[in-house]
This record gives structure tokens, C-alpha cells and sequence, in this order.
């Protein structure tokens, strides 16, 4: 990683000029000209100089103009009424005195000026919700201010200019109280379409959007996103028409567009968006705003989209146009679908009386009575999935609510007869398509069928229904009896009210605490599968509300987590949280209960039984099945997560603390559950509720708390740290003299005890890394600190056991203690005893006995002083009685005597008593620069750090260290061109043999260390992302190949992804970030794979590599007590010979090496008269 310190000479350019530039910018210019309003004033006066105005450009090419236009009264009665006309004098850009004279526009909407009063397309649009203010400014002059512009006017008299900045102000206030002025100012929040399109006749790109009935034209994202455009295109005068593979043209009566797309597939989109665009500015709004005056007509009937235009008239819902689609796919035997918009012809009074009569909500109690949660349609469901629901729903009726009669072809005419006298269209449309006959025979000659009755009647939304499904398909149903069709049952309905304390929703994770005062109190009422809260229990119209099958998660706050005792979190589909609380606990659990009792299927009823903290729906895949995603039940209690799995009616329970492994994959949002056995990958289809599972999950599946039970534990119940540190011991340890005596070092000791209680399941004690004497003493350090100790609160009689002198009664008792022990308790107790009793086996390697165990280990598992040895007589008497207290099976016990005394011989064979000096090696190394008067040699051990070595040359030389002196050990490279600092923990000897003639060992402070430092204590999030400068080496000969270019990089706990710009979806490289050496500096001569990345700034760069040691080092970037271990450093006394063999320090290049060797010969001890 290199800094980039280069100055950056700009080539003086000459301007091009465009037809379609404005009066501020050249349309080539990549120059920001966007200033801040905070700047002088002045600075916004920008200047062509003596550009002269092309009044026929308008932005736009002066060619393809039609030639006879509509009359411009044509076009003004279909726009917003304007509120003031005239000339204005503009200030052109870069500062000019020359004021171009232009036509202004003021309406509620816009602010628009043109060359002349008779053009339709405009110079320059500015939304009236973007001004922030108009300000005068000198003689007849006056400032439009908008978030992020300044526009100068003139006017040709004061009263003139008093009389437009009246009206400006008058038209901002009334555009600030107005809603929906999102479409006006922006249009990224309804835009169809959006992207660059080549304007024919023009060099740059148009940046084009198409919203609604309009299409907007901006000079360039930016000004899209600062809401400044060029022009906007109505659209119900406008007409797509082909030209060529790329190309097409958007016809008006004024003007020609002629569009060119970067693809074909590109130019098809735009042409079906300009289109659809054109059908809505022609549609009629009339009918539709009829149909939604109905709320539950708003949405989609079978997705849930808002805002449906399309309708099937027969079987009386409305639904959107991806869902329309499909509906078309059904043939219109079944779903006569027409639009809301465009078929005015076809929508009677009748036919819209019958639509409010129904709507979706009672029609779907009908069609949708019956819907899995699992096979519910979604917004964002694909095609595949919609067509699967709706065939499912209207071609087969398999979600529909079966009338009782449904079988009884008699009985179902019959009542279809009586009912259409009388206005229960409901009861109509369950009998008609349960199988009752539209045509059938009433047996009255005067009124012979059912139509003719309603008719009669006067039941207008009868007859509609039933002439609309004179012809219809029914649902071809492969159930012969209605009465013992088995189907989906939705869950029993639940009624409960109360007053609850409830926050605004929200769209992200709580992570604070929220006070009363952020609550407001709201009478709440679950009724029939719908939760709804009002202002009061007085109140008829709710506030809002959330039905039953939208919730997907169910938290309970732990007491006090909030200003309220007891708060529950309910998570909706739709990606919202909403927080309720009560400080009565009784109502709290009901409303919990009540609500857990709505939504979970029959299927998942018996995790109701459970105290759970959350409960909810997942997707997961197992080993056996990673293909496809399933949706099964959780629900989480303690450190316990309880299962209903789709394939299985049992509850599955899966203990978190036991878990072999726990991880999350941030990029996809899956967590990954490892048991012995099995895998669980739990999938997050929704990012809101996904991220409370997994942090609860991860807090579970921790140590939870200060006593043996609450640790992480093995399959045989058995905290993970104490398994792995009598594993860690009993491997490497056995035959260290005074294990368990001797001391560690204390900073080492409390930073592995920390990582155990952080997450034990994620520390793996290696050898080299850890030593054995830091190990035992965490395992006693542990047993010390434990809440409750390892005996419990029956710590007293195991003391007291030690007074009975007959031997047998004794071991009787403490088997009799041993059995009431808990269950963690025992099993931790007999793997520490067995551990203790193979120690004392091999006493004569380690000089500790039974007695010698007995005084460590008494006052460390019964918490006490040691002044009284009572504990250690318990500890002698488990370890001598071993075999009959725990009653072991000394075969067993034999075995793994035998297998620990394999170890140790074979660790004997493997490590001969040669000496530890036996694969050292001699490496020069330089204090803070490279010259012979600061050379150093080092004898480097195979386990040495770079911590260690920096403290032996510190040593040497007596240089005293400061608490913020970052002393750091360097690799160099290739004459200083590039350097790498070694993390503390690296091991120097590897580096040292992979060093090439012209690289060395440095010794220096690292001055950047603090601000990395502080800069890591600030971060919130592990990664980093941003824009940085990129190059690769792609010649074989290693030599450049081209220049720095800007890419986009994210930098995961994972890996390094590159991508085009921030806009991109998919990455262009990807490296593991454990693979990386990071560098800086610029190194001119390496072969691929190199490549450099570039940062504008010192602290740009320092950041990104600061995350880059922080990730591949986990987090442990510097010591904790940096001076404190100083004082322990473990390398060795420098022996300068190889068993029999002199050690020759080797340093340089081959010449100075072999120099070194013979002046070594001449006299061995010259090269170490300066040590």
C-alpha cells in the first residue's frame, strides 16, 4: 500500500462547448463547480464571458423539431397553473458582468427559465421544494438559494424585482406544508427507470429518468441528486418508436428525442419504461382512486403491493401488474382481468359498487383462508413463485374457505338462491365458486334463474357477480367430500386488550436504551388476527396496526431494559420493529402469550410451553439438504434453541454452550451452528429480525455468567476452558518440572483468561504460542475466580469429611458429596482429578507428588487462604482415591497412562537434549537505520516473536522505553523502496529465512502506532470500505503497466473485494485477507501477482492499514501491557556455536557475507566485540 505524495499538474484545456450545456457549466467540464453556500457570495457569479446565446439549442440538439407544433395553449392547460412570467436578466458562469436575458416560469412546482417566451422545453428546472430562500442583493438584483446553488437574477426594475421575490417566498411556504413534493424535488423514489442515454447530436451523456407520466433530463447524477435538472418531457403527448438496435425516439409535437442506449437489451428497457410511462400519463385516475377509496383495495391482494391497477372482475380482488400477469396466464375462463386506468369502458357503477362492497380483505377471507405462511406471496417474489400462488389460489382453490355445503350440489343452488335476495355478496361469492350453479333453476317461472331473482330484488352487486361468472371455470378441487378434506387450519382466533406503552417503529436494531418519556401510551386491542393500537380505549380508529401473519419474530426484553420493567419486541415482514412495555409483569406475560399464540401455526404450538426470550420464523438448510431453504420455528430459552423444522412434527432442541462452532457470514447473513453430528445454517431473509436471532444467539452460546454451569461445555459437560487447558498440559506439560508451581507471565495469563471467558469456544492453545506455565495458570486462575467454586455451596461438608479417621466411611462420604454435586460439577470434578492423578504419575519428570498438588490445588478449589489444610487433605484424598470415589474402570485408566507415556517418548525422539540453541540461527539486524555502527546480531529461536527480539536489542543498547514509545520491528525491502512492520506476535525466524540479499531487519519506532490506535478504539464495525487508487503488475518482466485507476474496495473480516465504483454489484477480484502482506511504500521491480493501491492522504493510508493488522491479527494489533512485557522475554542467551559448529552472523550481500566468513575464520570473536 502506498501513499500517494505526487503534485497533480493539471493541462491547461481549451472549453468545448456544447449545444446542450447551460448557462452555468460546460457540459464536459469535469471540474465540481458545486460550492457551499457558506462560501462569499461571489463565488456563485459563474461566466462564459463573451459566449453569445444560441437560441436554439435549449439544451437540446437544434435538430429534429416537427414540423407543425401544437398551439402552446394545447400544452399549458394540461400543466400546473403558473403563478408569474416575465424577463429576467441571468448571470451566466465563471464570474462574467454579462447578464443573459431569459423567459421565467414560476409555478407551485417548478422554477424554470427559457431562452424565449415561446419554447416549451426548458433551460434550467428548479423544484420550488428545493429553495431554502430569495434574498435581495443589490440593485435590482436578487438570490434564489437552494440547498445547494445560488441563482442570480436581475430584474428590470426595483418594483419588478420586490414583486418577484414576494411571490417566491409566498410559493416556498406553501410548498413546504404540501405533501408528496418527493416526485418534484427527486424522483428516486418512484423512478422506473434511471441511467446515462446518448443524446443524438450531442458528445456526454444525459443522465434520463423516467418517473411517473414524465421523463426528467439532468445534466449528471450529481444534478440528479441535488434535484437541479435540464428539462422534463410530459409524457401524454410523447411517442417510442424503435429506430435501430441501440436506438430510439421519443416523439412530441415540439421536439424529437432521438435516444441512443450503451446495449440492445438496455435500449428494450428504456422503450418499454417510456412506454408505461406514456399509458400512465394517458391513463384514468378516476376509477382507481374509487376502487382504493377502500383501504383494503390499496393493496395487492395476493403480494401485498401498494398502489394495485389492475383487477380480475370476476373473482373480485385487485392485485398488481406483476401479479396481473399471471392472473393473464390463467386464460380469462378464470381471471377476467381489466385495468383500473385504461378500461373506463368496463367499470359500471355496479361493477365499482361491487368492488367496494367486497375488497380484498373480505374476499380474501374467503380465497386466502387457509394460506401457509410458508407459501404466502411476498413483494419481492419472483415470477415463478407468483404463478405457483395464484394458480394454486384461483385455478385449484386450495386456500379457499370451504362452505359447509360444498359437495351438496342441491343444497348449494338452493341457498345461492335465496341468498342473492338478499346484500351478502360474501355468502354470493363462497357459494358461487364452491360449486353453485349460476345458471341453475330457481322453480319460479317468472324469475327463472338466480340473476333474475337479484334483479328483482334490487340487489345491483348481486346481479354484477353473477353476470360476471356466468362462464367462469371454477377451481377444479381434488377433494370429493368437503366435510373430511384435511387442509391447513389457520390457528384459533385470539382475543385481548389492554393499555400497553409503545415507541415510534423503527427500521433498524435497538441499541439503546429508550426512557418513558420516548413512549406514549396507546389502548391495544388483538382481535381476529389483527393487533391494532389506538390514541385511547375511546377512540373507534386505530393509530395502525400489524396483522398477526405479518410477524415474524417475537423478542422479550430482559427486565429493565428499558425505561418500562418489561418491554417485547415485535419484528413485521416488512422489515419493522415495534417496541412495546408495561411495568405490570402479569400483563406483559399475557400480551406476550397472546400474541406468540396468534401468529405460531398449530404445527410449532408446543414451543408455546416454553418461557422463551424469542420466538419466530426462520429459513434454515442442514447437512442433508443444502440446496434449497426451508422455513422452520425457533424459539430461544436460556442457552437452549428449540426447533419445529418443517419436515419433522417433533421439537428439536439444540444446546448453544455445547455448540463445536458458532459463526456468521456477514456477505449472505448466515449463521452457521456446528453440533457433533450436524450443521444448521440459519439464513437471514430479513436483515432486521436475522440480526437480533444472531446477536441473542451468540450471547446464548457465550459464557453467560460467573458459575460452571453457565461456561461453554463439551458434549460431556465440561467447561471448554478447563478441557482445553488439561489437553494443552497434559500434552506438553507432563514433564515440565514444577507444572502448576511455577508462574506465568500475569499480562500473558489475564489476556488468554480473557479470550477464553470472550468466546472459549474460538481459543485453540498451540504450542510455540502459548507456554505452559501461562496455561496452568489460567486453569487455576479460572477455578480461583468461578462463582460458587467448584463444590458448590456444599464446600463446608467436603472440609468437614477429612475429620473421619476410618478411611472407608470417608471415601463413602465423599461419594455421597460427589453424587449431590450438579452436573457440570461432577463431570469438571472427575476430568480435573483424572488430570491430577496422571500428573503425580509422572512425578518423577515434573517433581510434583501428591502432597505438592494438594497445597496448589486445595486453596485454589475451595477459594480459600491456605491457611488451614483441610482442603488440601479433600484434594489428597480425591487424588489417591482416584479409582474408588469415582468409581473408574482401571482398564481404561491403564490406557491412558500408556498413551501419555507414548507422548512423551516420542516427544523426547522428536526434540533430542541436544540443546534448545539446536535450530537457532545468527541474523543481523539494524537499530533504527542501516549502517555497521548500528548493527546487532541476534541469534533468533525458532519461537521467538517480534516482540521478543525488539526487547533483546532494546536490551542491549539500555534504551529506556516510555509508555508511548511503539518500538516495532520492520521488514525491509529492495533498498528501503518498501518496509512492513511485524505484528508483535509474528515469529521472526520465518521472515529471516525468506529474506533476499538486499533485505534486512529494522529496528525503529512506529510512529503512526498511537493514531492506529485510537483509530481502532473508535471503530464500530471490523470492516472498511471506500474509494482508493489500484494497479497490478501484468507483465512478466515486472514492469509497469499502466497507471493508478479510482476502484471501489470493501474490506471484510473475510476478504478484500474490488469493485468498478461504489455502484457495482458485483466485485471484480476478491483476496482472502489472511493471505495478504501489506506493505508501504512503492517497490518498482516485482513480479505478479503485485499490485499497489494508493490512498490520497497519511491518514487515509493509516486507517486502511490499521484495519488490515486489526483483522489479520484479530483484533490484537499492540500489547495491552506493552512495558510490562518486556520484563519476560523468552529469547535465549546468544551462543554462538551450532553444537560443535561456530555460528557465523550472516548480513548483506553475498560479497558482504562471504567477507563475514573469512574475516569469522581470522578471528571468531571480532564480528561480536561490538555486542
Amino acid at each position: 500500500m502506498a501513499n500517494k505524495m505526487s503534485l497533480m499538474v493539471p493541462k491547461v484545456m481549451k472549453p468545448r462547448y456544447s449545444s446542450i450545456c447551460s448557462d452555468e457549466e460546460l457540459l464536459d467540464d469535469d471540474s465540481d463547480c458545486y460550492v457551499s453556500i457558506a462560501e462569499k457570495r461571489g463565488s456563485w457569479s459563474e461566466d462564459f464571458g463573451s459566449i453569445p446565446s444560441c437560441q436554439n439549442s435549449i439544451y437540446l440538439p437544434v435538430t429534429g423539431h416537427v414540423s407543425a407544433p401544437l398551439p402552446q395553449e394545447d400544452l399549458a392547460s394540461t400543466l400546473t397553473p403558473v403563478i408569474k412570467v416575465g424577463w429576467l436578466y441571468k448571470n451566466p458562469p465563471q464570474g462574467s458582468l454579462i447578464y443573459q436575458r431569459r423567459w421565467v416560469k414560476l409555478d407551485a412546482e417548478y422554477l424554470r427559465y427559457f431562452d424565449t417566451e415561446k419554447d416549451v422545453y426548458s433551460k434550467r428546472i428548479i423544484p420550488t421544494a428545493s429553495i431554502t430562500g430569495v434574498v435581495n442583493v443589490g440593485d435590482q438584483k436578487f438570490e434564489v438559494v437552494t440547498h445547494n446553488r445560488t441563482f442570480l437574477f436581475r430584474a428590470e426594475s426595483d418594483v419588478e424585482r420586490s414583486e418577484w421575490v414576494t411571490v417566491l417566498k409566498n410559493c416556498i411556504g406553501a410548498s413546504r406544508t404540501q405533501a408528496g413534493l418527493d416526485l418534484t424535488f427527486n424522483p428516486s423514489t418512484t423512478s422506473e427507470m434511471r441511467g446515462y442515454l446518448e443524446l443524438r447530436g450531442l458528445r456526454s451523456k444525459l443522465y434520463t429518468v423516467v418517473c411517473g407520466d414524465k421523463v426528467f433530463l439532468y445534466k449528471n447524477t450529481e444534478d440528479y441528486r441535488l434535484g437541479i435538472g435540464i428539462t422534463s418531457i410530459d409524457m401524454n403527448v410523447g411517442n417510442v418508436k424503435e429506430v435501430d438496435r441501440r436506438a430510439f425516439d421519443l416523439t412530441t409535437p415540439y421536439r424529437i428525442f432521438s435516444f441512443i442506449a450503451d446495449t440492445e437489451q438496455l435500449k428494450d428497457q428504456w422503450v418499454e419504461a417510456m412506454r408505461d410511462s406514456i399509458a400512465e400519463a394517458l391513463s384514468n385516475f378516476e376509477v382507481a382512486e374509487q376502487i382504493w377509496s377502500l383501504p383494503a383495495n390499496q393493496i395487492c391482494a395476493d403480494c401485498g403491493t401498494a398502489k394495485p391497477e389492475w383487477a380480475a372482475i370476476n373473482l373480485c380482488v385487485v392485485f398488481c401488474k406483476r401479479c396481473a400477469g399471471e392472473h393473464r396466464g390463467l386464460g380469462p375462463s378464470i381471471s377476467k382481468v381489466r385495468s383500473l386506468k385504461m378500461d373506463k369502458k368496463v367499470w359500471t357503477e355496479d361493477l365499482i359498487q361491487l368492488f367496494l362492497t367486497l375488497g380484498n380483505e373480505r374476499a380474501n377471507q374467503f380465497w386466502a383462508a387457509n394460506v401457509p405462511p410458508s407459501e404466502a406471496l411476498a413483494v419481492d417474489s419472483s415470477s415463478e413463485e407468483r404463478r405457483r400462488f395464484i394458480t394454486a389460489k384461483y385455478r385449484e382453490g386450495k386456500y379457499r374457505r370451504y362452505h359447509p355445503l360444498f359437495g351438496n350440489q342441491r343444497e348449494l343452488n338452493n341457498a345461492l338462491c335465496i341468498n342473492v335476495q338478499s346484500n351478502d355478496v360474501c355468502e354470493t361469492l363462497a357459494l358461487v365458486f364452491c360449486g353453485a350453479d349460476v345458471n341453475c333453476d330457481t322453480g319460479d317461472p317468472d324469475l327463472p334463474s338466480p340473476i333474475t331473482l337479484a334483479q328483482h330484488h334490487g340487489q345491483n352487486p348481486q346481479v354484477e357477480l353473477l353476470a360476471q361468472n356466468r362462464n367462469t371455470e371454477l377451481p377444479r378441487s381434488e377433494v370429493e367430500v368437503a366435510i373430511d378434506t384435511l387442509h391447513y387450519m389457520a390457528p384459533p382466533s385470539i382475543t385481548h386488550n389492554g393499555f400497553l406503552f409503545k415507541t415510534a417503529s423503527m427500521a433498524r436494531p435497538i441499541t439503546e436504551k429508550k426512557s418513558k418519556e420516548e413512549f406514549s401510551r396507546r389502548w391495544c386491542v388483538l382481535n381476529d388476527g389483527h393487533f391494532s393500537y389506538y390514541e385511547s380505549d375511546k377512540n373507534a380508529t386505530p393509530n395502525g396496526g400489524l396483522k398477526m401473519r405479518e410477524i415474524v419474530c417475537l423478542a422479550v426484553n430482559p427486565a429493565e431494559a428499558h425505561g418500562y420493567d418489561h418491554t417485547f419486541e415485535l419484528y413485521s415482514d416488512s422489515e419493522r420493529l415495534y417496541l412495546f412495555g408495561t411495568d405490570n409483569p402479569e400483563a406483559a406475560h399475557e400480551w406476550v402469550k397472546s400474541i406468540a399464540r396468534s401468529f405460531i401455526p398449530v404445527a410449532a404450538e408446543v414451543l408455546l410451553l416454553k418461557d422463551f426470550e424469542r420466538i419466530g420464523q426462520l429459513r434454515y438448510k442442514d447437512g442433508l439438504n443444502l440446496e434449497t431453504s426451508r422455513l422452520g420455528w425457533f424459539c430461544l430459552v436460556g442457552s437452549s434453541l428449540h426447533i419445529c423444522l418443517e419436515e419433522h412434527n417433533r421439537d428439536e432442541t439444540i444446546d448453544l454452550q455445547k455448540l463445536l462452532e458458532l459463526s456468521i457470514q456477514p456477505d449472505n447473513d448466515v449463521l452457521v451452528l456446528v453440533e457433533r453430528g450436524r450443521t444448521l445454517y440459519i439464513e437471514g431473509e430479513r436483515k432486521l429480525d436475522f440480526q437480533g436471532w444472531a446477536a441473542a444467539i451468540q450471547r446464548a452460546a457465550g459464557s453467560s455468567g460467573d458459575t460452571l454451569s453457565l461456561q461453554q461445555l463439551t458434549e460431556a459437560d465440561i467447561p471448554v476452558i478447563v478441557e482445553r487447558c488439561i489437553h494443552f498440559t497434559t500434552q506438553y506439560g507432563l514433564i515440565s518440572e514444577g507444572i502448576y508451581r511455577k508462574s506465568g507471565l500475569n499480562s500473558k495469563i489475564a489476556a488468554l483468561l480473557e479470550d477464553f471467558r470472550r468466546n472459549a469456544r474460538c481459543v485453540w492453545l498451540k504450542e510455540g504460542e502459548h507456554q505452559v506455565d501461562d496455561v496452568s495458570n489460567v486453569l487455576k486462575r479460572f477455578f480461583r475466580d468461578i462463582e460458587e467454586g467448584l463444590f458448590g455451596q456444599q464446600s463446608h461438608n467436603w472440609l468437614t469429611t477429612t475429620a473421619i479417621s476410618d478411611e472407608s466411611s470417608r471415601m463413602s462420604q465423599y461419594r455421597v458429596l460427589f453424587s449431590n454435586l450438579p452436573r457440570v460439577n461432577q463431570a469438571t470434578l472427575r476430568a480435573l482429578v483424572n488430570h491430577l492423578y496422571c500428573v503425580q504419575r509422572f512425578s518423577d519428570l515434573n517433581q510434583m507428588n501428591l502432597h505438592n498438588l494438594a497445597i496448589v490445588f486445595g486453596p485454589t478449589l475451595f477459594q480459600m487462604d491456605g491457611k488451614d489444610y483441610n482442603a488440601g487433605r479433600v484434594i489428597e484424598d480425591l487424588i489417591q482415591h482416584y479409582v474408588t470415589i469415582f468409581d473408574v474402570n482401571e482398564q481404561q485408566l491403564k490406557r491412558q497412562l500408556d498413551e501419555i507415556t507414548y507422548i512423551i517418548k516420542l516427544r523426547e525422539n522428536l526434540n533430542p537434549k541436544a540443546g534448545p540453541a539446536s535450530g537457532d540461527f545468527i541474523c543481523t539486524v539494524y537499530l533504527e537505520e542501516k549502517k555497521e555502527t548500528a548493527e546487532q546480531h541476534v541469534k533468533i529461536p525458532a519461537t521467538m516473536t517480534a516482540a521478543e527480539l525488539t526487547f533483546e536489542i532494546l536490551d542491549r543498547r539500555k534504551i529506556s522505553v516510555k509508555e508511548k514509545d511503539y518500538w516495532c520491528c520492520f521488514e525491509v525491502h529492495e533498498k528501503e523502496e518498501i518496509e512492513r512492520p511485524l505484528h508483535y506476535q509474528e515469529r521472526v525466524l520465518p521472515i529471516v529465512h525468506s529474506l533476499s540479499t538486499d533485505s534486512y531487519l529494522l529496528l525503529k519506532k512506529h510512529f503512526s502506532m498511537e493514531a492506529m490506535l485510537v483509530y481502532l478504539a473508535s471503530k464500530v464495525e471490523v470492516s472498511k470500505h471506500g474509494m482508493m487508487k489500484f494497479r497490478e503488475e501484468r507483465n512478466l518482466l515486472g514492469l509497469s503497466t499502466g497507471s493508478f485507476h479510482d476502484r471501489y474496495f470493501i474490506l471484510t473480516s473475510a476478504s478484500l473485494r474490488l469493485y468498478k465504483d461504489v455502484r457495482s454489484n458485483r466485485p471484480e477480484r476478491e483476496w482472502s485477507v489472511k493471505c495478504l502482506k501489506v506493505y508501504h511504500g512503492i517497490k518498482k521491480k516485482l513480479r505478479p501477482p503485485t499490485w499497489y493501491l494508493c490512498c490520497d492522504t497519511q491518514t487515509e493510508m493509516r486507517e486502511w492499514f490499521a484495519t488490515f493488522l486489526s483483522i489479520q491479527n484479530g483484533g490484537r494489533v499492540w500489547p495491552t501491557e506493552w512495558l510490562k512485557s518486556r520484563a519476560v522475554s523468552r529469547s535465549t542467551p546468544l551462543d554462538a556455536r551450532f553444537g560443535n559448529v561456530s555460528l557465523i552472523p550472516l548480513r548483506g550481500s553475498e560479497n558482504e557475507m562471504r567477507n563475514s566468513v573469512a574475516a569469522f575464520t581470522a578471528d571468531p570473536l571480532a564480528l561480536f566485540r561490538n555486542v
